[in-house]
């Protein structure tokens, strides 16, 4: 392909990329205040993660206190599943600091 057809078909794929934007809106800058869709999701995974912990320490008090219908079996299983998310959750941190520290070290 030549350099004038390579530049025609940029023409067209952004010509077709301008008309699917909504007009009224700047290239996907975001609003002053608005939170990111990016922050939500992590704000309900850490969200999530703090009810599991929170509910396996209630069921691990209630077995401690002999609370009738509480079991050993039912206190471990709840507690593993909140170690294995505080552990994912955990990975993400790092992994977004690992993503962060390779951005900061791009140059420019």
């Amino acid at each position: 392909m030549s350099q004038m057809e390579i530049d025609r078909v940029l023409a067209q794929i952004r010509s077709l990329s301008a008309q699917m934007r909504p007009a009224a809106t700047p290239a996907s800058a975001p609003k002053a205040g608005a939170v990111s869709e990016f922050a939500n999701i992590l704000k309900n995974g850490i969200d999530q993660v703090n009810s599991q912990q929170q509910r396996a320490g209630a069921l691990a008090d209630a077995f401690e206190r002999g609370t009738p219908g509480v079991e050993l079996p039912q206190v471990m299983l709840e507690m593993q599943k909140a170690s294995v998310s505080f552990r994912a959750l955990n990975e993400v941190r790092n992994r977004l600091i690992s993503a962060y520290q390779e951005i900061m070290n791009m140059s420019l």
